[in-house]
């Protein structure tokens, strides 16, 4: 078995190696990315990055920010060539753009993912759904941008970012999916 010195700049190069595939697996997987390395004194330690669900997070709210101003509100519409969509319509496109899946309809929506009950449990990139007539019955979703906000195509708006925590909203929160 060959004899390993240890020094500091073994014990270096292998973190900065090991943060560097962390990263770089990170920025190529959808998944959390996991990566092994072998330190000075010949063990094998394995590190998960839970960076990924952060920056697909960041990239879902980034999307779905990027159609503000430029989608048209239409209840029972998916066209998405002329950006005519209702509220599902858009939270499907902003998904999809980050190879994630969702079907059409809020409610459809609503069953895939990992329920989120409290709003203050909720994390960036989370679909957000709410009742805006009947009491209980989802009927709109959105996606959560961060300190109780969230973003979603309305009728009365476009594509904007709304709060949470206050006005129209505050009492129409049914609950989260987080994928």
């Amino acid at each position: 078995m060959p004899v390993m010195k240890k020094n500091h700049l073994n014990s270096t190069v292998v973190g900065l190696s090991l943060s560097l595939l962390i990263a770089g697996t990170a920025l190529l997987s959808p998944q959390a990315a996991s990566a092994a390395t072998t330190t000075t004194n010949g063990v094998v330690a394995a590190a998960t990055a839970t960076a990924t669900s952060t920056s697909r997070a960041e990239s879902i709210v980034r999307t779905a920010k990027s159609y503000i101003g430029d989608v048209t509100y239409r209840y029972g519409t998916r066209n998405t060539s002329r950006l005519i969509l209702d509220c599902s319509a858009y939270t499907q496109l902003v998904f999809s753009k980050n190879g994630i899946t969702l079907p059409w309809g809020s409610q459809a929506q609503a069953k895939l993912g990992t329920r989120v009950s409290k709003k203050t449990s909720l994390s960036k990139g989370d679909l957000v759904m709410f009742s805006t007539s009947t009491p209980g019955r989802i009927n709109h979703v959105g996606i959560y941008v961060g300190n109780g906000q969230f973003i979603s195509n309305t009728t009365s708006s476009g594509v904007v970012i709304r709060s949470m925590t206050s006005g129209y909203w505050k009492d129409r929160f049914i609950m989260g999916r987080h994928f």
